[in-house]
């Protein structure tokens, strides 16, 4: 595995000193750095409202009271930044070029990992709107880099004067498609954790993934960070044999919300595990889950909470 200097200074910092790059992070934020008792999370910032995955998305979110925790997905460009996208590709749902023009040739559905960041600044997410979420904004949005979008949250809570968010990333990564839609897990993870590690906010910082691979090396790697482990609603495992799976307990499972029931709540919370299921957006489905005792909701439309 290729890595970046800077990359590699971190990983080798964290593996030979117990990440004293985090622990000076941790000191500077112990005020902050308590998880929410209960994760009310905006669904890719506010997807429901504003073009996802976007710094705007999540300036929607947090002028929303109740909403404790940024969540979103990110992947890695051909040159090896990180920025905030959730598909594999160019989505022409939603993706135009930047002058609001349709998407054509190679560009159609072009994976992300094909672009360089600067090739990416072409592109728009929200000049068109998304047919899925009729009442999500119609915005000129570009693509953010990870750490332009932590800067800009981080300022953004100073400026109203608001508890600072806690981060819910994903890794976006798929076994089987490792150096076609992304780098290896072991490089994927490192990339996104100098960026949390840099900006300083580490222990408000939860890594959730469906590749068990990517949670895994970062559970071993990184022991401070937070790990969920995403399970979609084919899943027919039990807490244990997600955890046996596993080869470690993560701080969160967070499953499609269909998944959950008194018994899954239980043998989660007996075995310290909290449960954030997504994603949720009708009110009537978030009071049941809050009855049922779950630690937290993802949703699309935070403005339900």
């Amino acid at each position: 595995m290729k890595l970046s200097i800077a990359t590699s200074t971190i990983l080798i910092t964290t593996l030979l000193s117990s990440c004293g790059i985090m622990k000076k992070n941790v000191k500077n934020t112990t005020n902050n750095s308590s998880f929410p008792v209960f994760s009310y999370e905006g669904h890719r910032g506010a997807r429901g409202l504003y073009p996802e995955n976007s710094v705007g998305a999540m300036k929607v979110a947090m002028d929303l009271p109740k909403v404790t925790t940024l969540e979103m997905d990110c992947h890695i460009t051909k040159d090896k930044k990180v920025v905030v996208y959730h598909d594999d590709y160019l989505n022409p749902k939603f993706v135009t070029y930047k002058n609001g023009t349709e998407l054509k040739g190679k560009d159609i559905k072009g994976t992300i990992y094909s672009y360089t960041w600067k090739e990416l600044s072409n592109f728009d997410l929200g000049l068109k709107g998304n047919i899925d979420f009729p009442e999500q904004k119609k915005i000129a949005t570009p693509i953010a880099l990870l750490k332009d979008l932590i800067k800009e949250s981080e300022a953004y809570a100073k400026e109203k004067k608001r508890t600072p968010m806690f981060y819910n990333i994903e890794t976006k990564s798929k076994e089987g498609k490792d150096h076609e839609w992304h780098p290896a897990p072991q490089e994927f993870s490192d990339l996104i954790l100098e960026v949390v590690i840099e900006q300083g906010i580490a222990p408000r910082t939860v890594i959730q993934s469906f590749d068990k691979r990517t949670i895994q090396y970062i559970n071993k790697t990184y022991p401070q960070i937070k790990t969920s482990y995403l399970i979609d609603v084919k899943n027919t495992k039990t807490i244990k044999e997600l955890v046996t799976d596993l080869g470690f307990t993560p701080f969160i499972i967070s499953p499609n919300y269909k998944l959950v029931n008194a018994a899954f709540i239980k043998e989660a919370h007996d075995l310290g595990i909290k449960i954030i299921p997504w994603t949720v957006n009708s009110k009537k489905e978030i009071t049941a889950l809050e009855a049922l005792k779950v630690d937290g909701i993802i949703s699309d439309y935070p403005s339900l909470f």
